[in-house]
Parts: C-alpha cells; sequence; structure tokens
C-alpha cells in the first residue's frame, strides 16, 4: 500500500490593521486517490495575503503551476506593500482601484511565467492552475479568481459563494441546459474554462467587498466542493471551532471518497465571537448530557 505523506499543519496567523483583526488557518492534504499533491497555498499574515491553487497538467506539471502562481502574486504583492503606497492612509474602507488592478496584475504576470515556462519545457506544455485569492485591509477583502476554486462568506448565518466557477458545467447550468443539481454529478464537472497559466494571457475576476466584524470567509479548491456539499460545509463551519475546521473539512473530503487534492483556508474577521457560540453549544449539550445520564441512574436505582 502507498504510504501517505504528512498533512501540512495547519496555520494560525492573527493581526491587526487600523483596528481590524483577521485570522487564518489552512490545511492541505493529498487526498485518497492522487500521487502527488498539486495544490499550493498561501496564508501570509504579515500582508494579509491568502491563496489557493490548484494545478493541472499531470505528472510534476500542475504542481509546478501552482507553486510558480502563489509565488509571483506573493512577491508582487508584497513589494507594492513595502513601498506603503498600495493604500490611500485617509481612505479607510474605501475601495481602492489601485489594489484590484495589482491583484490582477500579479495573476496574469504568473499566467505568462508560467506559460513561458511549459514552453521552455516540453515535458510541462499544457500546465496550468486555478488561483483564489483575498487581500484584506481595513474593513474591506479584495478578492481575484480564476478557474474553479472558490471563496466563500458566511455571514449571520447565511453562506454564499462569491467567485464564480470557471468551468464547463456552469456555463451549461447558466444557459440553462443542466440543474444545479446535475451539475454536481456530471461527467464534465472537473473541465474548466479558463486557468493561469494554460495561456499566456488569462482573464482575471476582481471584486472587493466590505467586511463585517464575525465574517468568516473560506477559499478552498474542488477537492472540497467536488466531495462535500455546500450544506455540509455550513454545518461544519458552525459546529465547529475555526481552529479545527480545516482538518474536519479535509477529512470529511476524504470520508467521501478523497478522489482529489483538498486544500482549504479559513479567515475569520473580527474577535472569534464564531467560537464563544460554539463553546457555549457544546457547553449546553455537555450539560443537559450528564443531567441525563443523572437522571437515568436516579431511575434505575428506584427499580431496584
Amino acid at each position: 500500500m502507498r504510504s501517505r505523506p504528512k498533512k501540512k499543519r495547519k496555520k494560525n496567523t492573527t493581526v491587526s490593521r487600523a483596528g481590524t483583526r483577521v485570522s487564518c488557518w489552512a490545511r492541505t492534504d493529498l487526498g485518497l486517490r492522487r500521487e502527488l499533491n498539486e495544490d499550493s497555498y498561501l496564508a501570509d499574515s504579515n500582508i494579509n495575503l491568502f491563496i489557493v491553487a490548484d494545478g493541472m497538467g499531470g505528472h510534476a506539471g500542475g504542481n509546478i503551476a501552482s507553486k510558480m502562481s502563489v509565488d509571483t502574486v506573493r512577491k508582487k504583492v508584497r513589494a507594492t506593500r513595502k513601498s506603503g503606497d498600495l493604500f490611500e492612509k485617509d481612505a479607510i474602507g474605501i475601495e481602492s482601484p489601485a489594489v484590484l488592478k495589482l491583484l490582477e496584475d500579479s495573476i496574469k504576470a504568473a499566467s505568462a511565467r508560467i506559460f513561458g515556462r511549459s514552453n521552455r519545457q516540453p515535458e510541462l506544455a499544457g500546465m496550468g492552475t486555478t488561483v483564489t485569492l483575498a487581500l484584506t485591509h481595513d474593513h474591506r477583502v479584495y478578492v481575484a479568481h480564476v478557474g474553479d476554486s472558490r471563496l466563500y462568506r458566511l455571514r449571520e448565518g447565511k453562506f454564499e459563494q462569491l467567485t464564480e466557477d470557471h468551468s464547463l458545467v456552469n456555463e451549461q447550468v447558466k444557459a440553462g441546459f443542466i440543474t444545479s443539481e446535475e451539475a454536481q454529478h456530471s461527467r464534465f464537472r472537473n473541465i474548466i474554462t479558463r486557468s493561469v497559466g494554460f495561456e499566456s494571457e488569462v482573464a482575471v475576476d476582481t471584486l472587493s467587498l466590505p467586511m463585517q466584524p464575525d465574517d468568516i470567509y473560506l477559499i478552498c479548491s474542488d477537492g472540497l466542493t467536488g466531495m462535500v456539499e455546500d450544506e455540509e460545509i455550513l454545518e461544519i463551519i458552525k459546529k465547529t471551532r475555526l481552529s479545527q475546521a480545516p482538518a474536519r473539512l479535509v477529512d470529511l473530503a476524504n470520508q467521501a471518497g478523497g478522489e482529489d487534492n483538498v486544500t482549504v483556508v479559513v479567515l475569520r474577521y473580527g474577535d472569534g465571537e464564531h467560537d464563544k457560540r460554539v463553546s457555549k453549544s457544546r457547553k449546553r449539550k455537555k450539560t443537559a448530557g450528564k443531567a441525563a445520564r443523572k437522571r437515568g441512574r436516579s431511575g434505575a436505582k428506584r427499580k431496584k
């Protein structure tokens, strides 16, 4: 039996920027069917940048493409943030077009770099990767996205996908050819229509959204969403301390078959009200369980 490499340990990084607090936990896993983990991720609290990239291309190509994309974006964002010119100091909470342009240009640079390498090395021809990233600053999250990795947000009980899959089945759903339920089981669900590095140029989706206290964001590869329904993901997040959520979600994907590599990055904006509610709920259940067992023992004694 093939031995599985050790899982990467989850990260827990917390950072404050202009009175805000962003915490992050992450996990990546080989899954049960793959020989190589072609996913890459970044959780860099120094620049508040969080990325999931799911590589493709066979052999070592996917792994190389995903790592190149993460490395290229990280370097460009870090260099720009170091200069101090990225954000206007007096424009707290206001969208910065310059940030969206930086993220778009960074992903485009990664695509050109990956494509150039695949041309120089024939064995890497056709490699590419998805890229889904979030950059947080003050009270906003900036998002850039290519492919079918996803970004979700949980806010006040509402769990919604903020990115749109660049995939064949999503286009079929939008055109009305198939339903969302049929898309989940389509044999074409792994075919993506846009990726970083497959061509020199790529169109990048970008958006910016205000954050609210206790917002939770989930960035993940399709190794999770291809195996686990959104409702199940929400259930884990709602009932689990966020430090444990990535590992629980990875385990759930593997229990469902583990057909692909799976990577999960969880962000929390605020001071941890979610975890306080989870802890209170657990205490109530534990107390109720003790009371039920006590009543059971008392009933047994009376019968004697």
